[in-house]
């Protein structure tokens, strides 16, 4: 049996493991799909990460120091790669009531051939209706921080929307935005396939912020007034310069992206006169700012369900479709190495 590992900074490799019988409140999984994370799951793979050497610290919620003599926050070589995985239930434990074997689901999971998860009480392991999308099951985890962007970006009726960076996250942002009633969804990506994939799944336009003054052509297409809500998810300093150029007085940028310290940023210019509103946000954080109405659970029960009646649409988004087999060297050819040529890498098992 074999596990998608990282074994050094930057570098992927299928390891071999045992596998193991289920405890009683187990089941195991028998993968047919996987999807890695292509956000914060990559900054720990290049060993940047922040939790390297210092650990976030609830109570004092802040980074500090870990321990003298504590293991670093990754360790190449046991640090797994993966996010979600879809396949049958092959293994039952005996405490397990709520699963039979042969049933397909999806679950938070490593990229390996069997996975093995609790079973009582878990309400991540999610069950799929027939029919369903493989695609839409295991973009589950970007939906969530999609959703909560739109809500933290208080995205209303008649609203001016606009989503930079169009990967995972702000393709299902874009639809979002749409359906919440949005008059017009812009989409900000210099890659033309991604604003493609866009234009077909609800953004109105698309711009390339390489080749324009983003801030500027918004302004244009909103009569000069600007944005209402900008959902930010590409962590790149000159995409908020522009978000904050192409703000509306007044208005929110949503900031989704786990982004990389900044130099260049200025938060003179338009930032002194716009009078904007950054949001940091988090769907894991507890608690939601609408809480007690809303929490991560509720984030989560809301999204599984527009995945799998349809309402949102991920088999664009799933791309490229690699093997198992091969999954080492497309991760760090996709994922890694030319995010470009991907949007959300979809992995495939030949059984």
């Amino acid at each position: 049996m074999k596990k998608l590992v990282a074994v050094e900074p930057r570098k992927a490799a299928l390891l071999e493991y045992e596998d193991r019988h289920v405890q009683p409140n187990e089941v195991k999984i028998d993968v047919e799909f996987a999807a890695p994370k292509h956000g914060t799951e990559v900054i720990d793979f290049r060993g940047l990460t922040p939790f390297m050497d210092e650990n976030f610290n609830e109570e004092w919620r802040m980074f500090m120091p870990r321990e003298e003599g504590s293991a670093p926050g990754i360790v190449f070589g046991e640090f797994q790669l993966g996010n979600m995985v879809v396949g049958k239930i092959v293994e039952i434990g005996g405490e397990v009531t709520d699963y039979q074997l042969g049933e397909t689901v999806c679950t938070y999971g490593p990229i390996m051939e069997t996975v093995i998860v609790n079973a009582i009480n878990n309400h991540r392991l999610r069950k799929m209706p027939e029919g369903a999308k493989w695609q839409n099951a295991v973009c589950y985890d970007p939906a969530q921080f999609a959703l909560s962007g739109v809500r933290d970006a208080n995205v209303r009726a008649g609203d001016y929307v606009v989503v930079v960076g169009l990967g995972a996250i702000g393709q299902i942002a874009i639809q979002l935005a749409k359906k919440a009633g949005a008059s017009l969804v812009v989409g900000i990506d210099p890659i033309s396939h991604r604003c493609d994939i866009a234009l077909r799944n609800g953004a109105d336009v698309c711009l390339d912020p390489t080749k324009c003054d983003v801030g500027y052509e918004v302004k244009k297409l909103t009569n000069k007034m600007g944005a209402d809500s900008i959902i930010e998810t590409s962590g790149n300093s000159a995409a908020l310069q522009g978000a904050l150029r192409g703000i509306a007085y007044g208005g929110t940028i949503s900031y989704v992206a786990f982004a990389k310290p900044f130099t260049d940023l200025n938060f003179g210019r338009e930032a002194h006169f716009n009078n904007a509103k950054i949001v940091f946000s988090r769907a894991a954080s507890e608690p939601n700012p609408d809480y007690p109405r809303w929490n991560r659970k509720r984030i989560e029960d809301t999204c599984w369900e527009m995945l799998m009646n349809g309402y949102l649409n991920c088999e664009d988004i799933i791309e490229p479709i690699v093997t198992f087999e091969s999954s080492a060297e497309a991760y760090m050819e996709y994922v890694d190495q030319h995010p470009e040529l991907s949007i959300k890498m979809g992995i495939e098992y030949k059984k």
